[in-house]
């Protein structure tokens, strides 16, 4: 039977009185050797007999529909198998957290790459030669929309809200800023690329995929080929990254497990690189409007959020763009409005931290030039106006650093010591600092778990994925944590649809969910065993595989001859009503920028974050600074080129799609995590941290680039080139 929590209440503090010492360590990842030598057997690497081999063949139309293949020159080659299409297969990638998988109707093209079926042959080698060999006809639609900003566009009025008088509250102001921002397409690229193994037997499906949360992609891929979703098992141990791209199933998957079951032998498709970037959901490019109007004292007025995002049709996610402006300061006038374009480039869809990620380097480098008119230091200006409760739904705040994390970032980093605008050289070079504050919304998403003690230790069981995040030793600290145990006797067993259905990973939110059902059934054994010995359970101590109540120690492995498990479920409540949860920080960056070629480079970097409790220090600081690096791209390097003719990216892989490398990283990044506990996040007062490291930082950076140069970009990234432009347009000192 599963026990059911709800969060409904402020929740006790068990993990500061339990004294094992585990949880918060920076304990290595018990899988890391498996990794690190090369035997983690990732979903591509699964290698049943039978095994056959796919390949996508993918449209080379950007609109219109497919009538016909010829397979004339094709059919003789030695080992092909054959040509699977139809309309099972996936269209678009689904975004995860769904029940249905959108299908491809008919044979239709929505955009140049998109998978429309799949060459198989007993190796590799034979069914690419055939892609590339299969005709395919078309009934195509000439001038398809590929360009953004030349497509009507549409309201998404279900994202507007409006508060007061904007135009009014800009006329009166003190000081006020209407700047226009631009951001480019990114793709998550995740190191592993996009994989399926799929097997059939007496009906039920196998498949072994590179999928991030299997309890939504199980009724995906049930939907999408008419099955019962219990005839579905999704194995993914191990995952090279996900970024948002692995939410949903995609085209190898439904296509792998169709073909499978056609030819009744295991079937393996693996993206290229270049298919990756082509038909896996990119982040969408973003126009911004920033509109900010503040008094004499400093305090906003008025804060407008204009944006127009992109997407094929019928897709219904639209980048979250204005999501941290809506909570982040406060001011009684304010307009947050979306506009979407419909066009025929890569679907848009979730890339970590959907929304901050881009909007942020917006509202942050806005915030900063209206610092600039007011005379006013930026960091005074954030402290100023934060809200003390949600702006438009006037719920509390629970545990909310922005101040404190602004204040301690700004003393360890030397802020007092940031120099006048332009004045600071070294040779070519001039160096500047610059801020910005960090947020990125919390959520608790419903999961369940299994915690089974013995005599030799504990046993993890929920489906929960672990995508290069630390799940594996964070759920072992948890259970080692509340059971008395050491981590290493804690074996925890993920990724398996048949186990109890987590949250997944995705959204900043898998470890504090997953993790709560875990800390909750290891907490029900934890009370159960108290009762057995008959302890008062603020006088009982469980430590070193020992239970102690009333000078009497008991050795667990006495107290669990026979196995004891527990299982459950973790959801929302009435604190999501009362209360909004959110992860804030402060970003510092300091820069140098040389005045001959326009080059930035990064030279330190700081990250103060408020994050609840810190669960495992070393894989809780890896996505810091993961997300910090990722701010950094976003702010210097990352964009996605589409053809203007055809609309498919013609940067295809990692030559070619610029991403930080260890050169533009600085070795003195730094990150902090403040002593927060969130009660009434979770029951582990928790809160994530990937995402929130990305909110913020790469405005940082474009900040410090103000204050070493005077020169202000806002169509990003900042290349060289611009920079060049840009300080010739300002003229060189």
């Amino acid at each position: 039977m599963t026990e059911l929590f709800r969060m409904n209440e402020a929740q006790p503090r068990l993990l500061d009185e339990t004294g094992q010492g585990v949880i918060g360590a920076p304990m290595d990842r018990p899988e890391g050797l498996l990794k690190v030598t090369g035997r983690a057997p990732y979903a591509a690497e699964q290698r049943p007999d039978g095994l056959v081999h796919g390949v996508l063949l993918r449209a080379t139309i950007t609109h219109g529909r497919v009538t016909g293949f010829d397979e004339g020159a094709v059919k003789d080659l030695p080992g092909y198998l054959g040509l699977f299409h139809g309309p099972e297969f996936v269209a678009l990638p689904a975004q995860g957290m769904s029940t249905a998988a959108p299908l491809q109707p008919d044979g239709a093209v929505g955009y140049h790459g998109q998978p429309i079926g799949l060459v198989v042959a007993e190796s590799f080698e034979v069914a690419r030669d055939a892609a590339a060999r299969i005709g395919i006809s078309y009934d195509e639609v000439p001038g398809a929309p590929v360009d953004p900003s030349a497509t009507p566009l549409e309201a998404n009025s279900g994202g507007d809200t409006e508060t007061g008088d904007l135009e009014a509250a800009m006329s009166a102001a003190a000081a006020s800023v209407d700047l226009t921002y631009t951001t480019p397409g990114h793709a998550a690229a995740a190191m592993e690329p996009h994989a399926a193994v799929a097997e059939w037997q007496d009906g039920r499906l196998t498949l072994h995929g590179a999928l991030q949360m299997l309890q939504f992609n199980k009724a995906e891929l049930a939907d999408a080929l008419s099955l019962d979703p219990d005839k579905v098992r999704l194995l993914a141990p191990y995952v090279g990254g996900g970024f948002g791209s692995k939410l949903g199933i995609s085209a190898e998957h439904v296509a792998a497990a169709v073909a499978s079951r056609a030819l009744d032998r295991p079937v393996r498709v693996v993206m290229a690189r270049q298919t990756v970037f082509d038909a896996v959901l990119r982040r969408s490019e973003t126009w911004q409007r920033l509109r900010l109007a503040a008094d004499a004292e400093g305090r906003l007025t008025a804060i407008g959020h204009d944006d127009r995002v992109s997407n094929v049709a019928d897709q219904g996610f639209l980048e979250p763009v204005s999501a941290a402006t809506r909570f982040l300061y406060a001011a009684p006038s304010r307009l947050m409005r979306q506009h979407v374009s419909r066009n025929h480039r890569t679907p848009a869809g979730s890339v970590r931290a959907p929304g901050e990620a881009v909007g942020m380097l917006a509202l942050e480098c806005a915030m900063d030039e209206l610092a600039e008119r007011l005379n006013l230091d930026p960091l005074d200006l954030r402290l100023r106006n934060i809200p003390e409760t949600h702006p438009e739904t006037g719920q509390a705040f629970t545990a909310h650093a922005l101040a404190e994390s602004l204040r301690d970032g700004a003393r360890r980093f030397g802020w007092d010591a940031r120099p006048e605008t332009g004045t600071r050289r070294e040779g070519e070079w001039r160096i500047g600092m610059g801020l910005a504050s960090a947020a990125r919304t919390n959520l608790l998403i419903p999961s369940a778990a299994r915690v089974t003690l013995g005599p030799s230790g504990a046993v993890v069981e929920t489906d929960m994925t672990d995508i290069g995040t630390g799940t594996y030793a964070i759920f072992a600290q948890i259970v080692a944590e509340v059971l008395g145990l050491a981590p290493d006797q804690v074996e925890v067993r993920l990724a398996d649809s048949d186990l109890p259905p987590s949250s997944g990973s995705g959204g900043s939110f898998g470890a504090s969910s997953a993790g709560s059902a875990v800390f909750l059934a290891a907490r029900k054994i934890r009370e159960t065993l108290i009762e057995r010995i008959g302890g008062a359970p603020n006088t009982v101590r469980f430590a070193d595989g020992t239970v102690e109540a009333g000078g009497t120690r008991h050795r667990l492995a006495d107290l669990v001859s026979e196995p004891l498990a527990m299982e459950a479920k973790i959801e929302k409540g009435e604190t999501a009503k009362s209360h909004f949860s959110s992860g804030f920080g402060a970003h510092f960056a300091e820069v140098a920028v040389s005045d001959v070629t326009g080059e930035i480079r990064v030279r330190r970097m700081l990250g103060v974050f408020g994050i609840g409790r810190v669960l495992n220090a070393k894989t809780a600081r890896s996505q810091a600074v993961g997300g910090m690096i990722w701010g950094v791209g976003a702010a210097l390097h990352e964009a996605l080129e589409h053809d203007p003719r055809t609309g498919h990216i013609v940067g295809r892989d990692l030559a070619n799609y610029h991403v930080p490398a260890h050169a533009d990283i600085p070795r003195a990044l730094e990150v902090v995590f403040l002593p927060e506990r969130d009660d009434e996040a979770n029951p582990m007062q928790s809160k994530g941290i990937g995402e929130l490291g990305i909110s913020g930082a790469g405005a940082a950076v474009l900040n410090a680039v103000h204050n070493a140069t005077g020169l202000r970009l806002r169509d990003y990234p900042a290349t060289p080139d611009k920079v060049i432009a840009g300080l010739d347009g300002l003229g060189r000192a």
